[in-house]
């Protein structure tokens, strides 16, 4: 069992991907309010090592001598990953040590403003910013940054880093009914993807509990009326996710467990990722199933989301 790498998961990006996830849960410098990993407990722009350097790279040693190669080897996980100080030497040691696995950074763009954080990713294959909103009252309202950020500095930062970076560029947006989808809000966007000019702009929409509950998901008749709107090449929607229950990673014997559990108290995620001593990224696939499938039904407490088997 690995304390930093979890996985292969299926991707609906990325195929079967392993995660390296390099901060503790739940350590970023946003706290958006659609993250399926909850609120933001440690909100910082703090870079330090959050877990150690020599323990990552054993494990990624081992699992390299002991399985096939994974489609991408992700940076993703429960914070937001350039926060750690040590990503550019994680990123070093896989090149060097297994250079024919493609490297993907998923990462909220906010540190994209230092030169050192650009630096450190110029060897990852994919980057994958997100950028929500363009103006600063929306960007307040979804992604509730520290107060030293600003919009501003956010898109300049990733612009900066398309200057310089020679891989792709995949610009991931988060669309939210009445908080990002407002003509104005999606013409600063538009101006915003000229700047940056990313290989990519990936439409998306909300397909588990966010971290306040009652947002709505849009369609994806909106979806693609924004993409009508925007009258660009590179736009495309995200599609469902993947047939989980397909792939050969997929367990019924953690679905069980899962069912099981909480048939007797409802849980959280976390809760859920302690008791099945799996990553919360790893859980979150099994519940993507058991929802599809109408077995599992979720409501926002005081504590977080609980999840409950669904009577019928």
């Amino acid at each position: 069992m690995y304390k930093y790498l979890f996985g292969p998961v299926p991707s609906r990006r990325l195929g079967m991907s392993l995660g390296v996830d390099l901060v503790p849960h739940k350590v970023c410098s946003l706290n958006c309010i659609y993250c399926e990993c909850g609120r933001t407990t440690n909100l910082t722009l703090e870079r330090k090592e959050y877990v150690p350097y020599d323990e990552v790279v054993k494990e990624l040693d081992h699992y390299f001598v002991s399985n096939p190669n994974p489609d991408y080897i992700t940076f993703s996980g429960s914070g937001e990953p350039t926060l750690n100080s040590r990503i550019g030497d994680i990123l070093t040691f896989i090149k060097q040590k297994n250079p024919d696995i493609p490297v993907a950074v998923l990462t909220n763009g906010t540190l994209l403003s230092q030169k050192q954080v650009r630096n450190e990713l110029l060897n990852a294959d994919v980057v994958l910013p997100s950028l929500d909103a363009a103006s600063d009252l929306s960007f307040r309202k979804i992604n509730r940054p520290l107060h030293a950020l600003s919009i501003s500095e956010y898109i300049k930062g990733i612009q900066d880093f398309r200057n310089e970076y020679k891989g792709k560029i995949w610009l991931e947006v988060l669309i939210i009914p009445g908080y990002n989808d407002s003509r104005e809000d999606l013409e600063l966007l538009k101006k915003a993807f000229g700047k940056i000019r990313p290989d990519s702009i990936q439409l998306n929409a909300l397909d588990r509990p966010g971290a306040i509950k009652d947002l709505r998901t849009a369609s994806r008749a909106q979806l693609k009326e924004i993409v009508d709107f925007w009258g660009l090449d590179n736009v495309e929607i995200i599609a469902a996710a993947l047939e989980r229950k397909d792939i050969q990673s997929y367990r019924k014997d953690i679905e069980a467990t899962i069912l099981e559990t909480i048939f007797r108290r409802p849980c959280t995620l976390e809760d859920l990722t302690k008791i099945l001593g799996l990553h919360m990224n790893e859980v979150n696939k099994y519940l993507d199933v058991l929802e599809a499938d109408n077995k599992i039904e979720s409501s926002h407490q005081k504590r977080g989301i609980f999840y409950q088997v669904k009577h019928k």
